[in-house]
């Protein structure tokens, strides 16, 4: 579990990127944080793996206050996909992945074997395992990052906008990527997008923020959609257009939410390809 208790992020401009942010994140829960700029949801992220530390309050994980625990080590057990997926350009694909596993110890043909079963897991050729990240698409290097991220096999998986930088078709494709993985792997993410159409796609739970942090609302798409806690959350939501009513389709052996306009909202949960039963 990821708790953040009444954090606060001040810069020493005087800049409050974050006021006063309290939540509870469950084991294998996805979470995904969307906002506007300004809404802190970076900062938020960060805070997790002491990228950035608060001015006050707290962030702990599984009771452990990360403040108490050593960043470096920290941050090697907690996967992070970033928008531009932060690969090492003078190293090879298959370099890149096996970099966190080495660098805790992992023999190295041990790393490499690992390295190359990610590489599939994220749908890529093993092929490509020689090949720099120049030589590949953006959709080819945000796999790679999240097989990155994957391979110390961590509990948790930050991702900031990993999708972002890509074109439309590549961004639904890499959306479905993470919806099988996280069907199969279940681990605990959260997610920041400003788009909330993928966060209704993505996440388990919604957190809607307003600028400085601050909670607008918290549901699944389903609760949100069909009740806006306020004008704010139903112009972020688009219900200024009329509001969208769900229906549900099947895809792929699981029942996704769309709405009026056939856009993705959510996958209900329950909805398992296999046995019929889990959650999403």
């Amino acid at each position: 579990m990821i708790g953040f208790e009444n954090v606060r992020k001040e810069y020493a401009d005087g800049t409050v990127a974050v006021e006063d942010f309290s939540l509870e994140i469950a084991s294998h829960e996805s979470v995904v944080l969307v906002g506007t700029s300004g809404s802190g949801k970076t900062t938020l992220l960060r805070m997790i793996n002491r990228m950035v530390e608060p001015t006050a309050g707290r962030v702990h994980i599984d009771g452990d206050d990360v403040a108490g625990l050593d960043p470096v080590a920290l941050r090697r057990s907690i996967g992070y996909v970033m928008q531009a997926s932060g690969l090492m350009p003078h190293r090879t694909v298959l370099d890149n992945v096996m970099t966190v596993p080495l660098l805790r110890g992992t023999a190295k043909a041990t790393a490499r074997e690992r390295a190359l079963e990610l590489l599939g897991t994220v749908g890529l050729d093993a092929k490509l395992a020689r090949r720099y990240p120049a030589q590949l698409s953006g959709g080819q290097q945000q796999r790679v990052g999240v097989a990155r991220a994957l391979a110390a096999d961590p509990n948790i998986l930050l991702m900031d906008e990993p999708f972002g930088a890509v074109d439309p078709i590549v961004r639904a494709e890499l959306q479905a990527e993470l919806q099988r993985l996280q069907h199969e792997l279940r681990k605990t993410i959260v997610f920041v997008t400003h788009d909330i159409d993928e966060a209704f796609l993505l996440g388990d739970r919604i957190v809607l923020l307003r600028p400085g942090g601050a909670i607008a609302q918290v549901g699944t798409a389903a609760e949100i959609l069909a009740a806006p806690e306020d004008d704010f959350v139903a112009r972020f939501v688009g219900a200024e257009r009329g509001r969208r009513s769900l229906r549900l389709v099947e895809q792929g052996g699981r029942q996704i939410l769309v709405d009026d306009a056939g856009r993705p909202a959510g996958v209900l949960a329950g909805s398992d390809p296999g046995t019929g039963a889990g959650g999403a």
